[in-house]
Parts: structure tokens; sequence; C-alpha cells
């Protein structure tokens, strides 16, 4: 089964085109896609080639709870990046605060809450 990967994650967002500029100048991902959704929403679909985060919104600003709590949330999203010190800086000049700085095997990793609080984990394995 070599041929399995994680194709996307779908995340509903309060403001679509905010999360989508944010993430993808902090990843240098682009829009591969955007359009009408479900139940009158839209969708932007933000990543590279081969995998993608689908940014789900119908316009509302309600925040969940804390999702380590909830069954069936999604608790963070896991970034692997080449150049893990140029996106911290990229996430700071954002607005976001990384946190949680660890190094242990396979790689460096920290974490910033982004837009809506969605918790991202950001990964090198290049040392």
């Amino acid at each position: 089964m070599s041929d399995v990967y994680l194709e996307h994650l779908n995340v509903t967002v309060s403001d679509l085109e905010k999360t989508a500029a944010v993430l993808c100048e902090i990843f240098d991902w682009h829009v591969r896609w955007k359009g009408a959704s479900l139940d009158n929403g839209k969708s932007y679909h933000i990543g590279g080639d081969k995998s993608y985060l689908a940014l789900y919104s119908k316009g509302g600003t309600e925040l969940p709870a804390d999702n380590y709590s909830t069954p069936g949330s999604l608790n963070h999203i896991g970034v692997v990046v080449s150049d893990i010190k140029a996106v911290e800086k990229k996430v700071i000049a954002a607005g976001y605060e990384p946190h949680s700085h660890d190094d242990y095997e396979p790689g460096l990793r920290f974490y910033f809450k982004g837009p809506d609080r969605i918790e991202i984990e950001v990964v090198s394995y290049v040392n």
C-alpha cells in the first residue's frame, strides 16, 4: 500500500480569504481551487501539488471549545517544512505566537494558533 497518502483535510473557518492568504504566505502555498460548496458555503483548496487544506465557510464566527477535550475535533494540523527558522519568522510577522518548541526524533518542531485558533504544528526533518 505504498500509494497511500493523506490528500487533504477540510476545516471550517470564519474568513476564507484571510485564512487562505495567511497560510499561503507562511507556507508558500497557492490556491488550487475556490468556489461554491456544501449548504451554500464556499471553499478554498490551498496547498501544493499532492496535498492541500480545504477551507470551508458559511461565514459563521463561533469558535469551538477546547478541541483536545471534544471527541471528534481536529486537534492540530502538522506541516513539514525545510527551513523551520524562516517559517517561524513568517508566523511571527503574520502576528501569531510560536510556542512549544521541541527537538526530538525525528525532527524540530513548534506550534502556533493561527486564524480561528486552529493549531498548526510546524515540523522540520532537516537539522
